[in-house]
Formats: C-alpha cells, structure tokens, sequence
C-alpha cells in the first residue's frame, strides 16, 4: 500500500477545498440567473431582494407622487386566455394608499391577484382581497409569483415587443395609465 506524506495529504485538502468553494459560486450565480435577474436593473434588483415578505420596501432617492416603473406584462402562449402585468409601485408622497383595482384595452377584466399557500402546502393564485397598500415613502413590487395585476378575458395575443394601456386605480391618488410592453423573456 502506498504511503502519502502529511504534504500530499494537504494538497488533497486545498482542493477539495478549492472545488467547494468552485461549486458554491456556480450554485449562486445560477440561481441568480433562475430568479430572472439577467437584464434588471439595480433598482427592480433590489426591490425584489429587500422587500419584506409583503413586497414592501422603504425607499432610497428622491421622487415625486407614486411611480411606475419596471413594468412588463406577458402571457404563456399566443392562445392564451389570460395574462399578467408586473412592476414596481413607487410612493413618495407623505401619504399611505391602496391599490385598489385595475383596469386595461386587452382584456374583459383586470384583478389584482397573489399567490398564497393552502393548508396543504400547495401554491395558489387568486384575488387580493381589500387591495394593496403602498405605504408613504415606500415600494411596492408586482412579480411574477407575488402580487401582481391578472388580466382574464384577452381580446388579443400579448406578442413579444407589443404594448398594451393599463390603468391602475387606487384609494387616495385615484387612476394612474401606463404603457406596458409585452416581454416573453423575462
């Protein structure tokens, strides 16, 4: 049986080391890149990351009354029957308010919608009841898997590069309209 000096066996060591520590990286880049971060800009980044569990986050920077940013709306096919609408809410009013409803020219109906878990562990979407609040100095994010605005009814195919009107309304500020476009990628 061959013998290994105390070196060999430390050389064995730092690597084993040194694949670990290989490993570990690739895990986190990867899932990073499944979390659909590839293309978001720091701003979207760290609302997703920092947002308490009920997407809340406090908001660095200057701004003026409630902002949409980062929207983008998609749909699973050309067939589809429904669609959902994502984006960050942004409140730099010294006001909490609610968003209470939506609105929009490519379905019969708009609902604001989340997911939950059910007494059994499984993952379900439907309505968010009595709205959502977007406290004053503060963010909001509708993401794909949270809170976010379903469109049922299409009266169209939501194609890559389209863009579609959708009218947020809420408690205090009342209708906000923005043009969304339509990104299959993200």
């Amino acid at each position: 049986m061959a013998k290994i000096s105390k070196s060999g066996i430390i050389g064995i060591i730092l690597a084993s080391l040194v694949v670990v520590a290989s490993l570990l990286v690739l895990g986190c880049v990867l899932k990073h890149k499944m979390h659909g971060h590839q293309g978001m800009d720091h701003a979207a980044h760290e609302i997703q990351h920092h947002a308490g569990s009920d997407g809340v986050m406090m908001l660095d920077g200057q701004g003026e009354g409630i902002i949409l940013d980062q929207s983008y709306a998609r749909a699973n096919g050309a067939s589809a029957k429904a669609g959902a609408a994502f984006m960050v809410i942004k409140n730099f009013t010294d006001k909490d308010d609610r968003l209470i409803g939506a609105s929009t020219n490519v379905a019969m109906k708009a609902e604001l919608h989340t997911h939950t878990v059910d007494a059994s562990g499984l993952t379900v979407m439907g309505p968010l009841k009595g709205g959502l609040a977007v406290p004053a100095h503060s963010g909001v994010a509708l993401k794909r898997g949270g809170h976010h605005v379903m469109m049922m009814g299409l009266k169209q195919p939501l194609n890559d590069g389209d863009v579609l009107t959708l009218t947020l309304i809420f408690e205090k500020t009342g209708e906000i309209t923005v043009e969304v476009p339509v990104d299959l990628k993200r």
